[in-house]
C-alpha cells in the first residue's frame, strides 16, 4: 500500500482520504483549520455525509489528522490537492488556495518520485501552472532541479454530496489525466482495488450487484480537467432542459412528470436528472458551469447553452414567489413555511441553495419566513446569521398559522407527515411542491391547494 497526503478537509478532500485509508492506505489528511482538525482526531465529522462518520472509525489505523503539511508532505508517494475553488465576480475561480498549496508542496516535497494530483475543480491549464509552482518554490528551498522529483496530474472527482462514500468505492469510472506513463502507472496502482473491486465491502454499503471492473480513462491533463467541466456542465444542462419543457407543460395542460418518465425511458436520455422543480444548487453545478463561460471567454469563445442553463435555473426559484403572488395576491404580512433548507437531501450544504433566495424573495415581499431542515438548521444558523428566518424544531410547527408551505428539499421525512391533520392549522392550505416530489392529487383530495415549480 501507498502514503498519501491529502490538502484539504472538505467534502473532496474528506471522503477521498476516508475511502483510501479504507482500503489500506496510509492517509495523512492536513487542513490549515485547528478546529477542524482537533474534531476529525477525536472522530466528529464536520460535515453531514451518510456513512462517512462510520468509514472514517473502521479506516482511523490508516488515518492521520494535522494542521502541519511537513508531517504529511515529505514521505508522500501522491499528494492530492483538494483545497476550495470558490466563484470570483465574474465567475472564474479563485485560485488562491491551489496557489498556497502547491508553493507549500514544493517547500516540503522530499524523497523520492511523487505524484501531485489535482483533485479540486480547477480550471483547464491549471496542471501545468501547479507544476510551475511546485518547480519554482523546490529549486528555492532545495539544492539542485525538481526534474525528475514529481509530476503533476489530474483527477477529477464526480462525488454526489448524500451518496459521495458510494460513488468513490463504487464509481463509474475513473479519470486520470497525465503527460507521462510513470505517473499513470503510480495512480494505477493506487487505484487498483477500486478498479478490480477487489476489497471488502463496508458491511453498511454492500457492492451493488451488477459491479463490474472500473473503466479507467487514462489522458492527457488538459482532456481530463475539461472532463470535469463537461460533466457537470452537461448534467446542468440536463436539469434545466426539463425545467423548461415544465413551463411549456404547464402551459398546454400536459403533466411533467410523465412527460419526464416518457423522455427518460429513452436510453439515450436516461431518467436521471430529470425532476422538474427549483433547479440546481450546491458547490458544483453552478461554480463549473460559470468557469466554464468564464474559460471559454478567454478564447474568445462564447457558450450560449451552457449561459442559457445557468438564466433558466435563476428562473426557476423566481417562479415560486410569482406562483405565491398569483394565488395569496399580498405577501406582506404573509407567514410562509419552508420545509428543507439543504440544496439537496442527505447533505447539510447550502451552498447555491434555492431556499436562501426564494427566502430573500418572500422578505423583501414582506412576509414571514420559517424553515425546517432536518440536518442543515446547525449550518444555518452558522452560515446565515443575518438572513431573518424563524427556524423550527418540527417540520409540524411550520404549518401552524401559515399561509403557505414550500416543499424545497425533498427529504423522504417529509413525505411521511400527517399532511391530512396539519391541513387543519393552516392559515390557507396552499402547499407549493418545488421538487415534483409530493402525491399531488392526495394533497388535493385533503384539502390542500396544490401549485407547482413549474
Amino acid at each position: 500500500m501507498m502514503k498519501i497526503a491529502i490538502l484539504g478537509t472538505g467534502y473532496v478532500g474528506l471522503t477521498t482520504g476516508v475511502c483510501l485509508a479504507y482500503l489500506g492506505h496510509e492517509v495523512t489528511c492536513i487542513d490549515p483549520v485547528q478546529a477542524k482538525i482537533d474534531a476529525l482526531k477525536a472522530g466528529k465529522v464536520p460535515i453531514y455525509e451518510p456513512g462517512l462518520a462510520e468509514l472514517m472509525g473502521e479506516a482511523s489505523e490508516q488515518l492521520r489528522f494535522t494542521t502541519d503539511i511537513a508531517e504529511g508532505v515529505p514521505e508522500a508517494e501522491v499528494i492530492f490537492i483538494a483545497v476550495g475553488t470558490p466563484p470570483q465576480p465574474d465567475g472564474s475561480p479563485d485560485l488562491r488556495y491551489l496557489k498556497t498549496a502547491s508553493e507549500d508542496i514544493g517547500r516540503y516535497l522530499s524523497g523520492g518520485f511523487t505524484v501531485v494530483v489535482n483533485k479540486s475543480t480547477v480550471p483547464i491549464g491549471s496542471g501545468n501552472w501547479v507544476e510551475s509552482l511546485i518547480r519554482n518554490f523546490y529549486e528555492k528551498h532545495h539544492e539542485g532541479k525538481a526534474d525528475g522529483r514529481f509530476a503533476v496530474a489530474s483527477n477529477p472527482e464526480f462525488l454526489r454530496e448524500g451518496s459521495a462514500i458510494g460513488d468513490t468505492l463504487y464509481p463509474d469510472r475513473i479519470v486520470v489525466g497525465a503527460d507521462n506513463e510513470q505517473t499513470r502507472g503510480v495512480l494505477y496502482r493506487l487505484y487498483r482495488p477500486l478498479i478490480d473491486q477487489t476489497f471488502p465491502a463496508p458491511s453498511f454499503l454492500p457492492r451493488p450487484e451488477d459491479m463490474g471492473a472500473v473503466p479507467l480513462v487514462a489522458t492527457d491533463l488538459a482532456s481530463a480537467e475539461l472532463i470535469k467541466y463537461a460533466a457537470n456542465g452537461f448534467l446542468a444542462l440536463k436539469i434545466s432542459f426539463i425545467n423548461e419543457i415544465g413551463n411549456l407543460a404547464e402551459r398546454v395542460g400536459a403533466d411533467i412528470r410523465e412527460v419526464a418518465r416518457g423522455i427518460g425511458l429513452d436510453q439515450r436520455i436516461g431518467a436521471r436528472f430529470l425532476q422538474a422543480g427549483l433547479g440546481w444548487g450546491g458547490s458544483c453545478f453552478g461554480k463549473d458551469t460559470a468557469a466554464l463561460v468564464s474559460t471559454a471567454a478567454e478564447y474568445g469563445l462564447a457558450m450560449p447553452i451552457v449561459s442559457a442553463a445557468r438564466d433558466v435555473n435563476k428562473r426557476q426559484r423566481l417562479r415560486v414567489v410569482e406562483k405565491l403572488l398569483g394565488e395569496l395576491k399580498i405577501l406582506k404580512g404573509r407567514t410562509i413555511g419552508l420545509l428543507g433548507l439543504a440544496f439537496k437531501p442527505n447533505t447539510d450544504d447550502l451552498r447555491e441553495a434555492p431556499s436562501l433566495d426564494i427566502a430573500r424573495r418572500l422578505i423583501q415581499h414582506g412576509a414571514q419566513v420559517r424553515a425546517h431542515d432536518p440536518v442543515a438548521m446547525d449550518r444555518f444558523r452558522e452560515e446565515q446569521p443575518d438572513l431573518e428566518i424563524t427556524l423550527t424544531e418540527s417540520a409540524e410547527a411550520l404549518f401552524e398559522d401559515a399561509d403557505a408551505v414550500i416543499l424545497v428539499t425533498d427529504w423522504h421525512e417529509y413525505l411521511e407527515l400527517d399532511w391530512a391533520g396539519l391541513r387543519a392549522g393552516m392559515r390557507n392550505p396552499v402547499v407549493v411542491d418545488g421538487r415534483s416530489f409530493l402525491d399531488r392529487e392526495d394533497l388535493a383530495r385533503e384539502g390542500y391547494r396544490v401549485l407547482t415549480v413549474p
